[in-house]
Protein backbone atom coordinates (compact mmCIF):
# COMPACT_ATOMS: atom_id res chain seq x y z
CA UNK A 1 0.00 0.00 0.00
CA UNK A 2 1.11 3.58 -0.89
CA UNK A 3 1.87 5.71 1.86
CA UNK A 4 -0.70 8.91 2.48
CA UNK A 5 0.48 12.17 2.28
CA UNK A 6 -1.08 15.69 3.28
CA UNK A 7 -4.18 13.64 3.87
CA UNK A 8 -4.51 12.55 0.35
CA UNK A 9 -5.69 9.18 0.02
CA UNK A 10 -5.23 6.09 -2.57
CA UNK A 11 -8.45 5.83 -3.99
CA UNK A 12 -9.27 3.09 -6.51
CA UNK A 13 -9.17 5.58 -9.14
CA UNK A 14 -5.65 6.74 -8.50
CA UNK A 15 -4.39 3.06 -7.93
CA UNK A 16 -5.59 1.87 -11.36
CA UNK A 17 -4.42 5.36 -13.08
CA UNK A 18 -0.61 4.97 -11.17
CA UNK A 19 -0.83 1.22 -12.46
CA UNK A 20 -2.00 2.02 -16.40
CA UNK A 21 1.43 4.75 -16.29
CA UNK A 22 3.12 2.58 -14.75
CA UNK A 23 2.41 -0.31 -17.44
CA UNK A 24 3.75 2.08 -20.16
CA UNK A 25 6.86 3.07 -20.78
CA UNK A 26 5.48 5.79 -23.70
CA UNK A 27 4.87 8.69 -21.21
CA UNK A 28 1.00 9.12 -22.49
CA UNK A 29 -0.94 12.67 -22.04
CA UNK A 30 -3.76 13.19 -20.05
CA UNK A 31 -6.16 12.17 -22.27
CA UNK A 32 -3.91 8.73 -23.36
CA UNK A 33 -4.05 8.13 -19.75
CA UNK A 34 -7.90 8.59 -19.43
CA UNK A 35 -8.41 6.12 -22.45
CA UNK A 36 -5.87 3.61 -21.12
CA UNK A 37 -7.94 4.10 -17.14
CA UNK A 38 -11.75 3.84 -19.20
CA UNK A 39 -11.06 0.16 -19.99
CA UNK A 40 -10.95 -0.67 -16.40
CA UNK A 41 -13.22 1.91 -15.61
CA UNK A 42 -15.74 3.28 -18.10
CA UNK A 43 -17.38 5.48 -16.31
CA UNK A 44 -14.55 7.67 -15.57
CA UNK A 45 -14.44 11.49 -16.39
CA UNK A 46 -11.64 13.47 -17.68
CA UNK A 47 -11.87 15.75 -15.68
CA UNK A 48 -11.50 13.03 -12.64
CA UNK A 49 -8.46 11.82 -14.53
CA UNK A 50 -6.89 15.54 -14.41
CA UNK A 51 -7.70 15.85 -10.94
CA UNK A 52 -6.22 12.68 -10.03
CA UNK A 53 -2.98 12.90 -11.93
CA UNK A 54 -2.39 16.30 -9.90
CA UNK A 55 -3.26 14.58 -6.70
CA UNK A 56 -0.62 12.04 -7.79
CA UNK A 57 1.98 14.00 -8.58
CA UNK A 58 1.73 15.79 -5.19
CA UNK A 59 2.06 12.35 -3.61
CA UNK A 60 5.39 12.29 -5.61
CA UNK A 61 3.87 8.79 -7.05
CA UNK A 62 4.37 10.27 -10.40
CA UNK A 63 6.22 12.67 -13.14
CA UNK A 64 5.19 15.44 -15.23
CA UNK A 65 6.77 16.33 -18.24
CA UNK A 66 6.38 19.20 -19.60
CA UNK A 67 8.42 20.30 -22.93
CA UNK A 68 7.52 23.24 -24.64
CA UNK A 69 5.71 23.04 -27.66
CA UNK A 70 3.58 19.63 -26.67
CA UNK A 71 1.61 18.60 -24.59
CA UNK A 72 2.11 18.00 -20.53
CA UNK A 73 2.94 14.29 -20.41
CA UNK A 74 3.37 11.91 -17.53
CA UNK A 75 5.78 9.25 -15.94
CA UNK A 76 4.92 6.62 -13.82
CA UNK A 77 8.68 6.68 -12.63
CA UNK A 78 9.22 9.03 -9.73
CA UNK A 79 12.74 8.66 -9.82
CA UNK A 80 15.41 11.58 -10.98
CA UNK A 81 16.21 10.35 -14.52
CA UNK A 82 16.61 11.95 -17.70
CA UNK A 83 14.47 12.09 -21.27
CA UNK A 84 14.91 12.51 -24.29
CA UNK A 85 12.06 13.94 -26.92
CA UNK A 86 12.44 13.45 -30.93
CA UNK A 87 12.14 16.96 -32.36
CA UNK A 88 10.28 15.58 -35.06
CA UNK A 89 7.02 13.25 -33.94
CA UNK A 90 7.19 14.89 -30.41
CA UNK A 91 8.34 10.86 -28.80
CA UNK A 92 9.22 11.38 -25.79
CA UNK A 93 11.74 8.13 -23.83
CA UNK A 94 13.62 7.93 -21.00
CA UNK A 95 17.37 7.82 -21.01
CA UNK A 96 19.31 5.69 -19.76
CA UNK A 97 22.20 7.40 -17.54
CA UNK A 98 22.26 7.84 -14.03
CA UNK A 99 21.70 11.71 -13.09
CA UNK A 100 24.67 13.81 -11.91
CA UNK A 101 24.01 15.24 -8.61
CA UNK A 102 27.89 17.41 -10.31
CA UNK A 103 25.40 19.62 -12.15
CA UNK A 104 23.19 20.95 -9.61
CA UNK A 105 26.42 21.74 -7.43
CA UNK A 106 28.04 23.54 -10.61
CA UNK A 107 24.78 25.32 -11.24
CA UNK A 108 24.96 26.85 -7.34
CA UNK A 109 28.40 27.43 -7.46
CA UNK A 110 28.18 29.64 -10.87
CA UNK A 111 24.79 31.41 -9.86
CA UNK A 112 23.03 32.82 -6.33
CA UNK A 113 20.78 29.83 -6.94
CA UNK A 114 20.09 27.13 -3.92
CA UNK A 115 19.39 24.04 -6.12
CA UNK A 116 17.02 21.55 -5.25
CA UNK A 117 17.01 19.00 -8.53
CA UNK A 118 17.10 19.65 -12.39
CA UNK A 119 15.15 18.17 -15.00
CA UNK A 120 17.11 17.32 -18.17
CA UNK A 121 15.47 16.74 -21.73
CA UNK A 122 17.17 15.93 -24.59
CA UNK A 123 16.00 16.76 -27.94
CA UNK A 124 17.13 14.56 -31.33
CA UNK A 125 15.25 12.23 -34.01
CA UNK A 126 13.88 8.81 -33.20
CA UNK A 127 15.23 5.73 -35.12
CA UNK A 128 11.72 5.53 -36.72
CA UNK A 129 11.85 9.57 -37.74
CA UNK A 130 15.38 8.86 -38.70
CA UNK A 131 13.99 6.25 -40.69
CA UNK A 132 11.34 7.59 -42.41
CA UNK A 133 12.97 11.31 -43.59
CA UNK A 134 16.11 12.33 -44.06
CA UNK A 135 16.03 14.63 -41.59
CA UNK A 136 18.69 17.11 -41.51
CA UNK A 137 21.02 17.31 -38.41
CA UNK A 138 19.68 21.11 -36.57
CA UNK A 139 22.24 24.08 -37.51
CA UNK A 140 21.64 25.44 -33.78
CA UNK A 141 22.99 22.63 -32.22
CA UNK A 142 26.47 22.56 -31.63
CA UNK A 143 28.92 19.73 -30.36
CA UNK A 144 29.70 19.96 -26.43
CA UNK A 145 33.71 19.95 -25.76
Amino acid sequence: MLPEKNNLRMTRQRKIILQELRKVDTHPSADEVYELVRKQLPRISLGTIYRNLEVLLQLGEIQRIELSGSLKRYDGNPKVHYHIRCIHCERVDDVVIKPTRDLDYQIHCSTEYQVIGHRLTFLGYCRECQKKESLPFPSHTRQLQ
